[in-house]
Formats: C-alpha cells, sequence, structure tokens
C-alpha cells in the first residue's frame, strides 16, 4: 500500500508498550453488562472499566438518562476496593436509588457523554449479498442493542491508494462512509477516543449474521437539534375516544394475489361493525407519498419504512389500519412490526402461488417482465420471501374474497375480547 509511511507491523509489535497508561488518563466509562442482585439486600451493576479510574465517592453520570449519583462501594474479583484501572471488572453500588440497566454508560460527572441518534460512521461490509440502504440491522455497540440502519454510502475506500471512490452500494470486503441511524439516542463516544465504545457490529435481524462491523466517527449536528414534543393526549385516549383498540392488519404477498381485493372488502366490513378504519393501498401511495420511489431493493426497502412510519402515526390516532403492500423482505415487515406496541402488528401472508398471480394479471405487468421490459419485478426478477410466522394465512384458491375478510375480522374482534 504506497499511501502508508508507517512501521512494519512486525516492528510495531516489536516495539508496542504493554503498559501504556493512554486509557488511564482518558475520561471514566463503563458499559453495563450485568445488573446483579443476588438477593433483595444487594443491588449493583457490572462491567468492564472501558477507561480512567473510578474512587469511592466519586460523583458519575449514568447515561443516556444523565443522572447523578455517587459510587458507595467497588467490588473486584477479589473483594471491596477503593479504586478501579482501566480493563478491571468490577461491581459499582450507589448511594441513591438510581435506574440503570444492562446498555448504560457510566461516566465521570466531570466529563459526560454525547448522546445522538445519527453519527458518521465507517463500516467493513461482511456479507455475500451486496450492502442495501435503509435497511433495518440489529446494532450492538458496547454493551447495548438495538435497532438501527444505514444510509447510501457516500464513498467507499480503495485500500490499495486510500482513495476515496463515489460509490451507492457496497460488496463484500468494501469499506464504506455511511450515516448510521439509531432508533433512538444513545451515548456514544467516537472509536479514535474508545474503541470499546465507539466500535459496533450489524446483525441481519432474518438470519442473525453478522453483515458488517464499524466505528463511530462523530454524531451529526443536526440529530442533536431535533428533539421530541411532549403532547398531552395520549395514544389510549384516543383509542378510548374512538372504543376500538388500535392495530395494524398487514396484508403481503404477490402482486396479484388479492391484496387489495380483500384489504377493501375487510375494510367495508370493519365499517359496518362501527370501526374506525383506514386503507393504505400500495398504488395509491406511490401517487402521492412515495411517488419519487423506484422498485430497486433499497427504493422497496424505504417504500415500506415510510409506510410504516405512516401505519404507527394512524394507531397513535387509534385507527385500524389496514395495508395492502406487497413487502417482499421479511426484515422490512419485521421492522414495521417493531415500530408498534407487541399484538398491533398482525402479519397477513396472501398466499398465492406465482402461476395464479399471473393469472390474474390484468395489468399485463408479469408479461412485461417476462419480457424484460419491467425491472425489478416481484416474483419474476426480483425476490419474494414468505413470511416465517403469519398471525394470518389466506389461501385465495379455498377462501372467497368476503370468507378472507370474514378471518381478518373474526381475529380482531377475537384479539379485543382476550
Amino acid at each position: 500500500m504506497k499511501w502508508y509511511k508507517g512501521s512494519s507491523l512486525l516492528k510495531l509489535l516489536e516495539d508496542i508498550n504493554l503498559e501504556d497508561s493512554t486509557t488511564l488518563s482518558q475520561p471514566f466509562r463503563m458499559p453495563v453488562q450485568l445488573v446483579n442482585r443476588p438477593n433483595s439486600d444487594f443491588r449493583g451493576v457490572s462491567g468492564k472499566v472501558a477507561s480512567g479510574y473510578i474512587s469511592k465517592n466519586d460523583e458519575i453520570s449514568i447515561f443516556p438518562s444523565g443522572k447523578k449519583t455517587k459510587v458507595k462501594e467497588i467490588i473486584s474479583p477479589n473483594g471491596s476496593v477503593e479504586k478501579s484501572l482501566p480493563g478491571q471488572s468490577i461491581t459499582l453500588t450507589f448511594k441513591d436509588e438510581i435506574d440503570c440497566s444492562r446498555g448504560n454508560i457510566i461516566s465521570s460527572v466531570k466529563s459526560p457523554l454525547e448522546i445522538s441518534d445519527q453519527f458518521e460512521a465507517t463500516i467493513v461490509w461482511m456479507d455475500e449479498k451486496p450492502f442495501v440502504p435503509g435497511r433495518s440491522y440489529n446494532l450492538k455497540i458496547g454493551c447495548l442493542e438495538l435497532q438501527a440502519s444505514c444510509s447510501q454510502p457516500k464513498y467507499k475506500i480503495n485500500t490499495e491508494t486510500n482513495e476515496h471512490i463515489a460509490t451507492k452500494n457496497l460488496e463484500l470486503n468494501d469499506i464504506g462512509n455511511v450515516v448510521l441511524t439509531t432508533v433512538h439516542e444513545i451515548p456514544f463516544t467516537s472509536y479514535q477516543e474508545n474503541r470499546d465504545l465507539g466500535g459496533f457490529i450489524l446483525i441481519d435481524k432474518v438470519s442473525n449474521i453478522t453483515v458488517a462491523a464499524g466505528l463511530i466517527n462523530f454524531a451529526l449536528r443536526r440529530a442533536q437539534n431535533i428533539h421530541w414534543q411532549t403532547t398531552d393526549v395520549t395514544k389510549s385516549q384516543r383509542a378510548a375516544a374512538l372504543n376500538q383498540k388500535p392495530a395494524i392488519f398487514w396484508m403481503t404477498g404477490l402482486s396479484g394475489s388479492g391484496k387489495s381485493t380483500i384489504a377493501n372488502a375487510a375494510e367495508q366490513q370493519f365499517a359496518e361493525k362501527g370501526f374506525h378504519t383506514f386503507l393504505l393501498d400500495g398504488d395509491n401511495i406511490r401517487h402521492g407519498l412515495n411517488k419519487d420511489l423506484g422498485f430497486t431493493e433499497a427504493d422497496r426497502i424505504e417504500n415500506i419504512r415510510r409506510i410504516g412510519e405512516v401505519s404507527k402515526l394512524m394507531t397513535d390516532a387509534g385507527l385500524i389500519v389496514i395495508t395492502a403492500f406487497i413487502s417482499p423482505f421479511e426484515s422490512e415487515r419485521n421492522m414495521v412490526r417493531e415500530m408498534v406496541d407487541d399484538g398491533e402488528f398482525v402479519e397477513i401472508f396472501i398466499d398465492t402461488p406465482l402461476q395464479v398471480a399471473e393469472t390474474r394479471d390484468v395489468k399485463g405487468l408479469y408479461a412485461k417482465a417476462r419480457a424484460g421490459e419491467l425491472k425489478n419485478f416481484t416474483g419474476i426478477d426480483s425476490p419474494y420471501e414468505n413470511p416465517s410466522k403469519p398471525e394470518i394465512t389466506i389461501n385465495t384458491q379455498e377462501l372467497s374474497v368476503d370468507e378472507a375478510a370474514d378471518v381478518i375480522v373474526k381475529y380482531y374482534l377475537d384479539l379485543i375480547n382476550r
């Protein structure tokens, strides 16, 4: 690598200082691995000191809450100690009753942590399948696990020349610069400041495979200037005013499977019973909210992300939401499920074989796709992932439209009577 001007790896290994005190001089940081409560008389938090040191009676902050307390006791594997050092595994007890859980980071009050939900990050793509911008992954950073997604790469790095190359995608072993977005704000340090707290991995939510490793460079300022506005009327109050339980009936299946027809029939039945609903249909949404999106894998993911956010807002309004979208990828359907409360997302697989869907193709889309005139068409040259555990499966070869709608409405009635 011509761009590298440093020492050889062998030389660095020979000269390394094993007693390097860099982390000792840094602010105290400890990610919480475990809330230690062996009995009702003891409660402590355990973890490995990532940097700095802490002593009894020192004032500390717990992030992301920012709450403050003082250290009552420091317990090492050899018993109670007066002070901890970097790399030690310890248990801390506090002088005050204060909430602290796994994934929180304990910090010196004098050097508080930053908090953000958007970061510039560098990732190494480790999956044989190409990187897809916008897809939701499980993020592991320190002891914290949460959902996150990455934007389209700004560039990738040529490891031979260190050159930045403009790109829209990352392949296996590519290194790229992206914007990492988490579902909520997290405490962090940059990788340059602390490797233990600034490094992360991304895990595929369906296969559970680690698809990328990365490091945080810095937080984006735009994220720090946006805050949630508190409103007084709650979701439960809105639902109570409508006298119903919010829910999302998410229909997924191939084009021509019957999603829109069944969704329309189900909404009619809900309306006849006095329920307040809203139907979101794939074609209709692409006339307005998503008219800027195409049908590439990345655009399909963004399409479902936007629909998921709209559906969530509608459940916050107390409505029963019925959707009719192909939504071909299981990870994106699971992403929407995780946006709402437990039990609110009802996945409905409209199970129609491809050959049957093609016979219902009044728009001629399948014929165009097979002729190569329509690219990225689900079922032909773009994959469809069958739901692994849908709440409802409707076989359209066995049930009529009205019978399928009956199944959906009955499921809801059973749901509210549980």
